[in-house]
This record gives C-alpha cells, sequence and structure tokens, in this order.
C-alpha cells in the first residue's frame, strides 16, 4: 500500500554520539523523501559532531573519530537538512522521543529556528508496539518477511522504516492511510515540547511535568516564582524546552 500523502513526508534516522538530547551530537542522518505524487529523494550525510564519539557508540554504529573528521559540521549541513525537510511531515523509528527532539536541538544550535507548527509526525515504531511488541529488525521481518541488512546505519534504518510503514498499513485494515491521523495514534503524550518538560493537561493548559513545581501551570509559575524561568535558561534544558518557556512567557506578558 502506498501512502495517502497531502503534503510531502520525510522519513529520517539519526546515528549519534549519544542519547542526551541536550548535549549529544549527530554523525549521520539519512532523510528519505516522499511526495504526494510518488516521487521520492534520498539523501545521507556524515557529519563531524565537534566532539568526540564513545568507543561505545562506535561500536554500534561503526563511525569513529577519524571517518568523520574531514566531514562538515552539522552547522555546515543544517541548511542543505532544513531545506528539505521544510516542507514536509516527518516521520521515523522512535523519532517523537529522540530524532526529532535531537534534530531540533542541532538545527537551533545551528542558528534554524525549527519547530513542528503546520507539520505532524509518525512514529512507526509505536505502531509497532501498540500492534506488536517488537524492534526494527523483528519489524521488518514480522511485517516485510525480509532482514535488516547493516542495522545500526541511518541509510539502512531509514528505508527499512518506510517499508513498514507500509507494510503495516497493508496489515492492520483499522489504521486510517493519513499523516494527520497516524500522529495521533503515535502521539504518547501531550508534550509543548519535545523533551516532555512542558505538558498540556486535560483543559490544554501549559504545565510542568518535573520538579517542584511538576503539574503546575507554567504561566502560574512564572508569575509566582520570576527567577524559575531563569534558573532554566540557564540549566541544562534543551533548546527547543527553553524557547518553548520563551514564548508562553511572552505570550503572557502580551495579554496584560
Amino acid at each position: 500500500m502506498e501512502l495517502k500523502l497531502n503534503k510531502p513526508i520525510c522519513f529520517f534516522d539519526l546515528e549519534t554520539t549519544g542519547i542526551d538530547v541536550a548535549k549529544d551530537r549527530i554523525v549521520e542522518i539519512a532523510v528519505f523523501k516522499v511526495y504526494p505524487n510518488g516521487n521520492k529523494e534520498s539523501k545521507t550525510w556524515l557529519v563531524n559532531p565537534t566532539i568526540p564519539i564513545p568507543p561505545q557508540a562506535t561500536a554500534i554504529h561503526g563511525i569513529s573519530d577519524e571517518k568523520v573528521a574531514n566531514e562538515p559540521t552539522f552547522k555546515e549541513l543544517a541548511s542543505q537538512v532544513y531545506n528539505m525537510i521544510k516542507d514536509s511531515d516527518l516521520a521515523g523509528y522512535n523519532s517523537d522521543r529522540f530524532d526529532i527532539p535531537l534534530l531540533a536541538e542541532e538545527l537551533l544550535r545551528a542558528g534554524v529556528d525549527f519547530d513542528m507548527k503546520n507539520r505532524v509526525s509518525v512514529d512507526v515504531q509505536t505502531i509497532f508496539h501498540k500492534k506488536e511488541e517488537r524492534t526494527l529488525s523483528a519489524a521488518l521481518k514480522f511485517y516485510c518477511n525480509q532482514s535488516l541488512e547493516n542495522a545500526h546505519t541511518a541509510e539502512a534504518d531509514t528505508m527499512a522504516t518506510y517499508e513498514i510503514l507500509k507494510a503495516q498499513l497493508d496489515r492492520y485494515e483499522d489504521l486510517p492511510n493519513d499523516m494527520k491521523t497516524l500522529s495521533e495514534f503515535t502521539s504518547r503524550k501531550k508534550a509543548v515540547d519535545f523533551a516532555g518538560f512542558i505538558a498540556l493537561n486535560d483543559k490544554g493548559q501549559e504545565i510542568f511535568t518535573f520538579g517542584k513545581n511538576k503539574n503546575q501551570l507554567v504561566e502560574e509559575v512564572l508569575e509566582k516564582e520570576p527567577g524559575y524561568y531563569g534558573w532554566i535558561q540557564g540549566a541544562d534544558f534543551p533548546l527547543y524546552t527553553k524557547k518553548v518557556l520563551t514564548a508562553i512567557k511572552l505570550r503572557k506578558l502580551n495579554t496584560k
């Protein structure tokens, strides 16, 4: 089954220096773009992360400091990556919890004002886990009867994710072939920022999800404790979380 698209969708995968969204960096990114008319294009970039790649990360994806020493930094590649995805919805495997948040951090560090407005995301892993509870390799075997060769290379993982989503649509008749509805199906929680430090309560109001102000309204906390905003901005929170918090603060100021 081919995807029913109202706009392009970019399947993408990252290989990184680690799993800390705020601190780690991209060492490889692959993007596979599918257009509503059926056209497709793909691009893979190796990236110099500008920080050492830990041996345990190299053991997983095979990318060493030496391999990327002469590759461009993400800041140098940011405009190319953004131009490829800027008009598209996004899809990946565990992308809502990891790949999209980390990509957002890298783009913001490079001065690209990335957000998810006017686009949706589809996390193929969530569909799989809700339906079958398996890993990416098992998903490809289960849905497509294929073995995942070159696992933990961005290109192989990206192509596998694309094939799995199409097979999932074939297998599950109740799964709609619509990116907005698939995005809603794959959403785990109503997070406002990618990292989940700010979420929506049942009334659609922003609340903090951590620390001493957990479950408290963000606007009320910022009003009662003006220094809390400055603490978050100066602490080791993701840049996108800081951006969202600033937007909430400015919105509140503009309504006074």
